[in-house]
């Protein structure tokens, strides 16, 4: 029995069933659209041979989408009213038992996941997809690649390259990960309700080689929040509380790493962060 897909009409009857109202505290939108769900899923690329997870599964467009290619898939759902009814949805559309496993929980706090995903799909609640996407990025390290829908500005920002208007904390962070992309651009019709705000897939590779430690890590994140607080700063004055405390002292460290005193934050590459992490 093959999986089908939602409509949009048993996707209006399944909200008016379980009282759900999409709201913009947990940025619900949901997708309407069957191919559009596809879209995210080919431009993912994910096959059987994948172990799926997906971030706010709402009542399940994306996720039977994902489903129909023969991919297990674990869905983290901070609703409990749409967490308790997706199996069940699953099953009316022809989802074979196993298939899907449902974890109520707020995506921020997930710890462990069953399976070790390595691909993450998702229609990401614009006010928290920075933060869940380098959430999950820290803790799932077996996540390889992935396709994401966000916000346009958002996804702009994840995947823009050093120098550019938008390039910002964001872009670096994730860039320690992996490599960050626009797959795609999607029509703000194809969601209930209509957001007022533009969206777009982005996709991301992992990198094989990891870039430090841990230890690293944060002092590198460290490093780029202190440069984009004050980005209009040189670095030597922007950096001046976080490396040894006067601009002076950051200056000593900024040379030691083989960076510009005088550059800014948005002229840097993540390398260059993880340099000046380093020295």
């Amino acid at each position: 029995m093959p999986v089908t897909l939602l409509g949009a009409a048993e996707i209006r009857a399944l909200a008016a069933d379980l009282d759900v109202t999409p709201t913009k505290k947990l940025g619900q939108n949901f997708v309407v659209d069957a191919n559009t769900v596809r879209k995210i899923v080919t431009a993912a690329r994910v096959s059987a041979a994948d172990r799926v997870v997906e971030v706010g599964p709402g009542l399940g467009s994306l996720t039977l989408a994902i489903l129909e290619t023969g991919a297990p898939v674990t869905a983290v759902e901070i609703d409990r009213r749409l967490a308790e009814r997706l199996p069940a949805t699953a099953a009316a559309h022809g989802v074979p038992d196993g298939a899907l496993t449902v974890v109520a929980e707020d995506a921020l706090r997930v710890s462990e996941l069953p399976g070790e995903p390595d691909v993450l799909v998702a229609n990401l609640p614009y006010n928290v997809s920075v933060p869940v996407l380098l959430h999950f990025m820290e803790h799932f390290p077996s996540i390889q690649r992935g396709v994401v829908m966000v916000q346009a500005e958002v996804g702009e920002r994840l995947a823009a390259p050093s120098g550019s208007k938008v390039y910002g904390a964001p872009s670096v962070k994730a860039a320690w990960y992996g490599a960050w992309r626009l797959a795609g651009t999607v029509s703000r019709q194809v969601f209930w309700p209509v957001p007022n705000v533009d969206s777009v897939l982005v996709g991301f590779e992992r990198d094989a080689a990891a870039r430090g430690t841990e230890e690293e890590r944060l002092r590198t994140f460290a490093i780029v929040d202190a440069a984009f607080q004050q980005r209009r700063k040189m670095l030597r004055q922007a950096l001046s509380t976080v490396l040894g405390g006067s601009s002076g002292a950051a200056s000593e460290v900024l040379d030691r790493a083989g960076v510009a005193p005088t550059a800014r934050g948005e002229e840097l590459t993540i390398e260059d962060f993880v340099r000046i992490a380093r020295a």
